[in-house]
């Protein structure tokens, strides 16, 4: 594996752990009962995945582009399913964190309510009580938290699969652009640009249909309608079904980047 690749396969590692640790954020935000507070401070960690992702694709787009000057024909589809696979990956180690990350998110969201300060919030992770609340914090998934689901997803079955279908469509959107680029190199100017018609795709279901959903359970939770055991089984099923969209995004790459391709000759 070389240089270059190694990187792109970190960047999409770090950005798909952060898009599922958010689930952990709706945990946290229940615990504590500050949803706002939490959404906000996970904005601080969002910045982070939204960097990695700006560096994402002027780095796939150097190799389409240097795999298409010189004529390497080294597999480059290959290379796209690696980073697919770690996708998925990353959404898997995401899913195993949650337990953990709620516990240091809960955490710091309680000490920037009573402090008020992002610094201080900073100096108190860095600092000897920060460090060892890390270290004795850390928790594996509970058996309880899979075994539950026996009992019921805690969601519909329509809205886990579009989750999946989502997460799907949402992981390969930009892969699926710089591949079709690949596909029709006279275009792959207008390929790399049409990343929004699979992404568009993704998108309309999520605000449409899994955060709606999400947010109303979020609320009922608060509101004491439905337990926090219900929320969190409802949270594990997205979260698995969030992995089961990046491994189905592996059928979808090829479609979609032959898609991009005669979108990009259309127009």
């Amino acid at each position: 594996m070389d240089t270059q690749l190694l990187i792109i396969c970190g960047l999409t590692f770090v950005i798909h752990v952060i898009a599922t640790l958010a689930y952990a954020v709706r945990i946290a935000g229940v615990r504590t009962r500050r949803i706002a507070v939490s959404f906000s401070l996970f904005g601080i960690i969002a910045l982070v995945s939204r960097t990695a992702n700006s560096f994402q694709g002027p780095f796939i787009a150097k190799r389409v582009e240097l795999d298409i000057a010189h004529h390497m024909g080294h597999g480059l589809l290959g290379d796209f399913r690696l980073f697919l696979l770690t996708a998925t990956l990353a959404s898997v180690v995401g899913t195993f964190l949650i337990p953990t990350f709620q516990r240091y998110f809960s955490r710091a969201v309680e000490h920037f309510q009573a402090n008020r300060s992002v610094s201080r919030l900073l100096l108190h992770i860095f600092s000897r009580g920060g460090v060892n609340y890390i270290r004795i914090g850390a928790r594996f998934p509970s058996r309880h938290n899979v075994t539950q689901l026996a009992s019921g997803a805690g969601v519909s079955r329509k809205v886990i699969g579009l989750n999946a279908i989502a997460m799907a469509i949402w992981t390969v959107g930009v892969f699926a652009s710089l591949y079709a680029g690949y596909l029709k190199p006279d275009l792959r100017v207008t390929c790399a640009n049409l990343s929004s018609v699979i992404n568009g795709l993704a998108t309309v279901v999520l605000a449409v249909v899994i955060d709606p959903q999400v947010s109303v359970m979020t609320d009922d939770v608060i509101e004491g309608r439905i337990s926090e055991n219900s929320f969190r089984r409802a949270i594990t099923t997205l979260a698995g079904a969030r992995v089961l969209g990046t491994l189905c995004a592996q059928a979808v790459l090829l479609p979609a980047a032959l898609i991009i391709v005669r979108v990009a000759e259309l127009i």
